[in-house]
């Protein structure tokens, strides 16, 4: 783009910012709970936009004209608080290959640049120190007599800080932030160093002569280029012997990963550069000082580097949402799966419980042995052995059910981690107490149906009596005929019909309002993972309003 393109992104109308306001949120929304292929991608892709997003892009074409931001960073040891003290002049950022166990992050500017950078609306998510936290007495003896404080000193301790730094050797328009390491053996120091490169308009990234050919510098290019960031890389601790050749071999790596026209400057090995946290000399940094320099005081090039990045960052989100999108329809996918085998499970169940009805597998056991032995033992010891075999035939499908569950999330890497979360035994002690009630609201309805059945039969007939026959007739399938027969005889045949029409539909109802109780509770693991259809289509959606409206910007 020349420099119309250049005015049109400085001169951002309202559109791009509101579709870039509901495209955040559509991204802060998005889930990926479930340990697929490419989550943890999606999940860093997703934490990098929201960075970006907040920290960077709204801010900057809020505030075109605000001082640029250059993030120092790299790998541990690469000689990134060396550089930044040695451009200032000054220490101001802590030195050295071993770091403390947390590490606040070191930003400086001039002094008449400080309010914009004081302001919490700038990296909203670190909290502001303009020297370093002095230690108490307390820290140092595990805060013995805190007068229970510990919620707040907790609180305290896991808060994110920046510290603020002024020199008025830096020119006015420019900020350097020292990172923490981005390969930091403490992870949220790697997050937090990955979030305050997302934040930066130029990045400068810093690698060693013994280390550039590594992993970690290379995943940081690999990204500055996928973003078209505004970039500077150093070469550091580069021995006077081998300079030529390791120069020259580091500028054919870069030209080969298409990084050819990116500023590379070199700072020879010196014993201020190998971790002692003195400062280097002016000569080793005047290059990058001056092209800093002429960053933030020359108009057309402070146009360009703001250009750059904030075009690059827009331009990369046609790739990148489009991937957070197929991984988040990879989750529902997942979700909708895990759930399927929750209710192929309990089909079956059901399935099974019917069958069993219809066989006369419940009057068997104890319930046979009452029917066999009626009406000596009696109408209601008839109806609690029924019940029993009912409920026992309940809890023994819930149970198979859960089981048959378990071993499909077992078998999906989806589910793996559900499973594991899951408490059988607990979920068939809670489902006990379900069933039972179930099972004694069918036995009222029963004897309310018995009661009815009897007003219009022959004096004296028992409701009781009427109420084992019909639990035996329609909880005995095919075996409970016989007391199908006796009920006819007792209350006349279409009273005993409608009786045991009506409670063979409340038996269904019974089982399969149980049953899909059960299923609920299964499936509100998946359900709570709030992995959704329209998670991904609200991805896209967005990202074409913000297209759209970036596409009118342009023009």
């Amino acid at each position: 783009m020349g420099h119309s393109a250049t005015v049109a992104i400085l001169d951002v109308r309202p559109e791009l910012l509101d579709a870039l306001s509901a495209l955040r949120g559509c991204v802060a929304d998005a889930r990926f709970p479930l340990p697929l292929p490419g989550t943890e991608r999606a999940r860093r892709t997703r934490q990098e936009l929201l960075a970006q997003l907040d920290d960077y892009l709204v801010p900057r074409l809020k505030a075109p004209e605000a001082p640029l931001l250059a993030v120092v960073g790299g790998s541990t040891g690469a000689g990134k608080s060396t550089l930044v003290n040695s451009l200032i002049g000054r220490r101001v950022s802590d030195a050295g290959v071993l770091r403390p166990t947390t590490r606040t992050p070191v930003l400086v500017c001039h002094p008449q640049d400080r309010a914009w950078f004081a302001d919490p609306r700038v990296l909203p998510g670190l909290a502001r120190a303009w020297a370093p936290r002095p230690r108490t007495a307390a820290d140092a003896d595990g805060a013995e007599g805190a007068d229970g404080n510990d919620e707040e000193r907790e609180a305290e301790e896991t808060r994110l800080w920046l510290r603020l730094e002024t020199d008025d050797t830096l020119p006015r328009g420019l900020a350097l932030l020292d990172a923490p390491d981005i390969d930091s053996l403490v992870s949220r120091n790697r997050e937090l160093a990955a979030e305050l490169l997302c934040a930066a308009d130029i990045w400068i990234l810093v690698t060693t002569a013994s280390r550039y050919a590594d992993a970690v510098p290379w995943h940081l290019l690999r990204t500055a280029k996928e973003y078209d960031v505004t970039l500077a890389t150093v070469l550091d601790r580069v021995p006077h012997q081998i300079a030529e050749d390791v120069s020259q071999h580091y500028a054919a790596l870069l030209t080969r990963a298409g990084l050819g026209d990116v500023p590379r400057f070199t700072v020879p090995e010196l014993p201020e550069s190998a971790g002692s946290g003195g400062l280097l000399p002016h000569t080793a940094v005047a290059a990058l000082g001056s092209w800093l320099a002429h960053c933030a005081e020359d108009p057309a090039a402070r146009h360009q580097a703001v250009r750059r990045t904030a075009s690059g960052v827009l331009g990369s989100l046609g790739n990148r949402l489009p991937e957070l999108a197929g991984a988040s329809a990879a989750q529902h996918a997942a979700a909708v799966r895990l759930t399927r085998h929750v209710d192929e499970a309990y089909d079956e169940a059901e399935s099974r419980v019917q069958e069993a009805v219809g066989e006369g597998a419940l009057l068997a056991g104890e319930a046979l042995a009452s029917w066999r032995g009626y009406p000596d033992c009696g109408p209601a010891a008839l109806a609690a052995a029924l019940a029993d075999s009912l409920a026992a035939l309940l809890r023994t499908e819930v149970a198979t059910a859960d089981e048959r569950t378990l071993d499909a999330w077992r078998g999906d890497r989806a589910g793996a981690v559900l499973a594991e979360d899951t408490e059988p035994e607990a979920a068939a002690d809670e489902a006990a107490e379900r069933i039972e009630e179930a099972v004694d609201t069918w036995g009222f309805t029963v004897n309310r149906l018995a009661h009815k059945a009897v007003r219009g039969s022959a004096e004296g007939a028992d409701p009781q009596h009427a109420a084992a026959l019909i639990a035996v007739a329609v909880l005995g399938g095919r075996k409970g005929t016989v007391a199908g027969e006796r009920l006819a005889s007792l209350v006349g045949a279409h009273a005993a019909l409608r009786a045991g029409d009506r409670a063979r539909e409340e038996l269904d109802r019974l089982v399969g309002d149980v049953l899909d109780a059960e299923r609920e509770l299964r499936v509100l693991p998946v359900e709570a993972l709030d992995v959704t259809a329209g998670q991904q289509a609200a991805l896209i959606a967005e990202l074409s309003v913000v297209q759209k409206s970036y596409g009118l910007q342009e023009r």
